[in-house]
C-alpha cells in the first residue's frame, strides 16, 4: 500500500479503476462462517447445495462484499474517511473457484452538509466475476477533506 493525499477537489466524476483478481476458496467459506456464525447449508453443506438451482454452494454475500471492498484498499489517503455504504445488492451467486475483481468509479460529489471543510465522494463499486458478470454492487461514500482547510 502507498499513501497519497487526494483532496475532495482532486476526485474526478467518471474516473475509474479496476483491482486485481482474487479466487474464492473453500477456506474463505469456512473462515467467514466461523467469523460470522453463518453456517446456513447454502454455504456449508455440499449435499444440500446440490438441490439448489446452481447445484453448488453459494458464497456468503457478506464475504463477497468484504473481499470486494478489501481488493480496493491499495491506497491510504489520510484526508479521506469511509462514511459508509448505500444500495448494497447481491446480484449473482459466487461459487468456490470463481475469481472476483472490483471496478470502482467516481459517481457523485457534493458538499458535506455537516462539515464545511469536507465533501462527500461516492464511489460506485461493482464486483465482477471471471466472466465479467456483476455479482455485487454498492455505493461507498467517503468524507474527504477540502484543499486548504486542514483537519
Amino acid at each position: 500500500m502507498t499513501e497519497q493525499v487526494i483532496h475532495y477537489e482532486d476526485y474526478v466524476l467518471g474516473s475509474t479503476r479496476e483491482t486485481t483478481g482474487r479466487t474464492i476458496t473453500e477456506t474463505d467459506f469456512v473462515v467467514h462462517a466461523g467469523h460470522t456464525g453463518d453456517f446456513f447449508p447454502h454455504h456449508m453443506d455440499a449435499e444440500f447445495a446440490k438441490t439448489l438451482p446452481g447445484g453448488q454452494r453459494i458464497a456468503h454475500g457478506t464475504m463477497v462484499f468484504s473481499i470486494g471492498v478489501g481488493l480496493t484498499a491499495t491506497l491510504i489517503n489520510p484526508v479521506a474517511f469511509s462514511y459508509g455504504y448505500d444500495r448494497l445488492r447481491f446480484i449473482r451467486p459466487v461459487h468456490i473457484g470463481d475469481t472476483i475483481r472490483t471496478k470502482v468509479s467516481i459517481s457523485a460529489k457534493e458538499d458535506d452538509p455537516k462539515r464545511k471543510n469536507m465533501g462527500r465522494v461516492t464511489e460506485r463499486l461493482e464486483v465482477v466475476n471471471q466472466r465479467g458478470e456483476t455479482v455485487l454492487a454498492t455505493d461507498h461514500i467517503l468524507l474527504v477533506e477540502k484543499r486548504g482547510t486542514g483537519n
